[in-house]
């Protein structure tokens, strides 16, 4: 009753096939034939009521007709020769302002457009897939009218039977049949069946074949023609494919070259796309010979395609290092491993040099190692406090020395933690000259400096981290503080119930050996007292390490503080020594403050470890990702447990689309259901605050082996260079819901349009055949609003726009020269939104979602500009640099909108390619004549002047870093706008071509 899942019975069947009856949609004949038959459909009017009709095709294919209803029955009813375009998603007036807007899904509704008045019937299925057999089936009516299942039955799918019998006659012929209609083997069969479709297991197949010869009365150990093409119709169909293959295939059952391009643009995202690459790409996934000769991609082909490299969600130019490596060390995130030598918990785990190997193969590019006096005066590694068996450190330096640099060139930290006699540090001092050689970094400290130098710099160098002696007479020894991570934690814990404050414990000493000292040159330890300390004295050649606690709670009360501590100094965070377990705390909660080194426990799979491995990923897995510009720059503001938008950055919305799935596992070690899997997929998001959110799709019960999902999601991402999205796929069950697999990849590599997600196991290896099929795109923030302002009134007049605001600092001299900054930085601003705004409701004119590009909207155009005898009533010329949309007679009011908002979205791009340089060198002067950095060391002076002191100098300071971080970010997202004024009009002159809409 309380809906939870434990309180609800549903009985559970092991089952390894679906019934014979449950026939898979891979025509437009099956999807007439369904209409045919008729279905419930809900529909929406325009005062919100919502009702539930009957909906069905009559007999002879001439029209729709619903029942009950209050109209005689020749008026509940619309004639398919009336219908101007059937249009999918909630993209009608009707739809958009309905109070029940945000409870339809955009997959399930689909409207109707018809009459001289382009009257829409707005209507929403149970399901997508009914919407999508509605939709693909009034479309091909729409084409063939009456004569549409007589084409059908000519031209039944003749790509896909060709290559079939052609595949069968092969089989039988290597198997040395010669009475092919007796049919081939059955084992042959399967192979067969699992060559197109490898996830499928063969008893599942088996099964399949033998209840299709049970059904027909003929059980034997041969399977003749006809029953191998049903079971591989069954096997390797898969619907929402088909849906999306007939989207773009003018209504034929295969792709030509010119659909294919069409797709390849409008919605892959590629660009300049030719016949002949079209043709080449058809010819190397079509697997009949006919396709692959007069260049049609059947469903087979396209499916090929879609499940290829070149459709995986990860863009393949992150493969490689793609990243600029010649900024300063504390610019990026460096991967990192705690206590490297350990390969299970941290107690009594065993240690192996295999961690260390591990690691560096996964691109690692800081490890630890712990060193303690050894027997026979060798030095050893392991924890000091634990029950792991030691190391010999000349093992573990061989291994380093020998895998150093086999996954990355840039620079290794070795972070040493020195626990020794000064007669064993002798030893050690010898075995790191000796094994590392030539790899060890000897250069100069960078005194004087305020960066440290880049990786590209450092390349195939290992840096040592560790303590120093200080200036002071010269000798071979001296006295420093004991970096021991665990003994440090135990004092801060012990003082932390003093009332004294934990920062300032004083850690034991111990002699340091000047020759080890020597040797640690631009990643020398120094401990952390406050921020304030920092900035006065620390060298960007020195660094901090921070336990897991004590960052957390400066990430917590200090964010700011944090962020620009990092910009110049690297910063370490270990986990917690009361980790006992090796687990790991969660990296992005450091990584947001700016922190370089997170120290993660590599051999603990988990949520952790997956975002930890995809981040850095995304530059090649070089172990170096550059940190957001906004965490770089010299003068910024950026708070880093902000709940909303981030200054000079704009917000921008992911849309993501979980069509279905394929060949899901059953969990791991999961024995209550026998081999029935009831699947749903989270969509996670990991970034600052403001955009760690999840959600969920519906459970599918009962089919592992292609569950459809079909739901959308709409994500408002605010710093996407911080972001990371999680695809995680559960199995529903009443006990708890288990683990099937996951994929988690950084915003910045997703590839938009229709992709294929990998689907990894908990300990990261990729799952045999695992997939999610989705859609991603990422679009400006736009639209929204309450149901009444929702679609063509969304559009803010000025009055109502939410301009930035500049933050007085108190200082006198320093507002003066911002306030000059309001007037262009509004220019900016309405410059942008209202070429953005223009395009948005384009869009809505032209029938698409607000995730569509341009190109999509004038494909989708074209398809319902005809006239009475055929012939388009709108045309593009192309002559000029914007493409005029030119009438080619009378038009309909709904055109004539149309034409109508074209010409004012032209005249909005024109504004910002003609005013936008301007507007942004007068942002610029204004920056100049505020000369950031002058001001910036000038402002706690100047403010003293004014009379201001503590807290609000500090504010001061905070205002001034906003205003610049504000003046940098509007210039950058009107140089933006200008980018996407030229990719519009690109994209609208490459569909017009694309289209035929051209004069």
């Amino acid at each position: 009753q309380d809906g939870s899942r434990a309180g609800r019975v549903r009985k559970k069947t092991v089952s390894f096939s679906s019934s014979l009856s449950e026939k898979k949609i891979s025509s437009a004949a099956d999807c007439i034939h369904s209409m045919v038959e008729g279905i419930e459909l809900k529909k929406v009017r325009t005062n919100s009521r919502v009702y539930q009709r009957y909906y069905l095709l009559d007999a002879g294919l001439q029209a729709l007709c619903w029942e009950p209803s209050k109209k005689e029955s020749d008026k509940a009813r619309i004639s398919l020769a009336s219908i101007r375009e059937v249009r999918t998603g909630r993209n009608t007036e009707t739809f958009r302002t309905s109070g029940v807007y945000e409870q339809i899904s955009e997959d399930c509704a689909f409207s109707i457009i018809y009459g001289e008045m382009y009257e829409s019937l707005d209507l929403v299925a149970n399901s997508a897939e009914v919407a999508n057999i509605w939709v693909t089936g009034l479309r091909y009516l729409m084409q063939y009218g009456k004569h549409a299942l007589d084409m059908l039955a000519s031209s039944q799918d003749s790509l896909r039977l060709g290559w079939l019998e052609q595949m069968f006659l092969s089989a039988a012929d290597s198997d040395g049949q010669e009475d092919v209609e007796e049919g081939i083997r059955l084992q042959l069969a399967v192979k067969l069946v699992q060559s197109v479709n490898p996830g499928v297991g063969a008893r599942k197949v088996e099964h399949r074949f033998k209840e299709l010869q049970r059904v027909r009365e003929k059980i034997n150990e041969r399977v003749t023609r006809q029953q191998f093409i049903e079971v591989f119709h069954d096997f390797c169909t898969r619907p929402e494919i088909y849906f999306l293959l007939v989207q773009f295939s003018s209504n034929k059952e295969f792709l030509d070259t010119k659909d294919l391009m069409r797709f390849l643009e409008a919605e892959q995202g590629m660009t300049q796309v030719s016949e002949e690459a079209s043709l080449k790409l058809i010819q190397s996934q079509e697997p009949s010979e006919e396709g692959q000769q007069e260049g049609y991609l059947s469903l087979d082909g396209f499916t090929s395609y879609l499940t290829s490299a070149e459709c995986h969600l990860f863009d393949k130019e992150h493969h490689g290092v793609c990243q600029d490596m010649s900024q300063p060390l504390s610019h990026y995130y460096i991967s990192s491993s705690h206590n490297t030598y350990l390969i299970e918990d941290q107690v009594r785990g065993p240690s192996d040099i295999s961690g260390y190997i591990r690691a560096l193969k996964m691109g690692c590019r800081c490890v630890e190692v712990d060193v303690w006096d050894g027997p026979d005066g060798e030095p050893v590694v392991c924890t000091g406090y634990s029950l792991s068996p030691p190391l010999a450190l000349r093992c573990v330096l061989e291994a380093i020395g020998k895998f150093a640099f086999v996954a990355s060139q840039y620079p290794l930290i070795i972070c040493l933690e020195n626990h020794c006699s000064l007669q064993q540090q002798k030893v050690m001092c010898q075995h790191l000259v000796r094994i590392l050689g030539e790899k060890l970094y000897n250069g100069p400290p960078c005194e004087g400096e305020s960066y440290l130098p880049s990786p590209h710099a450092l390349r195939h160098r290992i840096l040592l981290k560790g303590k120093t002696l200080g200036p002071g007479p010269d000798g071979d020894e001296g006295e420093v503080s004991e970096e021991d991570e665990g003994a440090e934690m135990g004092q801060r814990l012990k003082a932390a119930a003093a009332p004294s404050d934990p920062l300032h414990v004083l850690p034991k000493r111990f002699q340091l050996l000047k020759e080890l000292s020597d040797l640690v040159t631009l990643c020398r330890s120094v401990r952390f007292i406050d921020f304030p300390t920092s900035s006065k004295s620390q060298n960007p050649c020195e660094l901090c390490s921070f336990h897991e606690s004590l960052a957390v709670r400066l990430a917590g009360e200090r964010p700011g503080d944090f962020v620009n501590h990092n910009k110049h100094f690297l910063s370490r965070v270990y986990p917690s020594p009361a980790r006992m377990d090796s687990s790991n705390m969660n990296p992005q909660d450091l990584w947001k403050c700016g922190c370089q080194i997170v120290s993660m426990n590599f051999q603990t799979a988990g949520l952790m470890m997956d975002l930890n491995t995809a981040w850095f990923r995304q530059n090649g897995n070089c172990g170096y990702v550059l940190r957001p510009a906004i965490m770089r720059q010299e003068v910024s503001y950026f708070s880093a447990d902000t709940r909303d938008t981030v200054p000079g950055v704009s917000p921008q919305l992911l849309h993501v689309k979980v069509i279905s799935g394929q060949n899901l596992p059953k969990p791991r070690g999961s024995g209550t259901k026998g081999d029935v899997v009831d699947p749903y997929v989270y969509v996670e998001i990991h970034g600052i605050p403001a955009d760690c959110t999840e959600r969920r799709t519906r459970t599918v019960t009962h089919n592992g082996d292609n569950p459809v999902f079909d739901e959308s999601f709409e994500f408002q991402i605010n710093l996407p260079e911080l972001v990371m999205v999680r695809f995680v796929v559960l199995d529903d069950d009443f006990i708890g819901d288990e683990f099937i697999g996951q994929y988690t990849i950084p915003l910045e590599c997703l590839q938009p349009g229709y992709r294929h997600v990998p689907l990894q196991s908990l300990t990261g290896e990729e799952l045999p055949h695992a997939k999610l099929f989705v859609h991603v795109a990422l679009t400006n923030r736009r639209g929204g609003g309450k149901p009444h302002k929702r679609g063509l009134s969304v559009r803010k007049a000025r009055k109502g726009r939410d301009y930035t605001a500049l933050r007085d600092s108190g200082v006198r001299a320093v507002d003066e020269v911002f306030k000059m900054a309001a007037p262009p930085l509004r220019e900016a601003t309405d410059l942008r939104e209202n070429m953005q705004n223009s395009v948005a409701v384009f869009k809505e004119l032209c029938g698409v979602s607000a995730v569509a590009n341009l190109m999509q909207c004038v494909l989708a155009l074209g398809s319902r500009v005809s006239g009475p005898d055929g012939a388009p009533l709108l045309l593009f010329n192309l002559h000029d640099h914007y493409p005029a949309l030119e009438p080619q007679g009378p038009l309909p009011d709904v055109l004539r909108r149309v034409v109508s908002n074209y010409e004012m979205m032209v005249q909005a791009s024109r504004a910002v390619m003609e005013l936008s340089d301007g507007i942004h060198d007068r942002i610029l002067q204004i920056q100049t004549r505020a000369p950031a950095m002058e001001f910036h060391e000038k402002l706690p002076s100047l403010a003293a002047k004014e009379g201001l002191r503590g807290r609000k100098v500090s504010r001061a300071l905070e205002s001034f870093s906003w205003n610049i971080t504000i003046l940098k970010g509007q210039a950058d997202l009107l140089k933006h706008a200008k980018a996407e004024v030229q990719e519009n009009t690109k994209q609208v002159h490459d569909a017009a071509l694309t289209g035929n809409l051209t004069k």
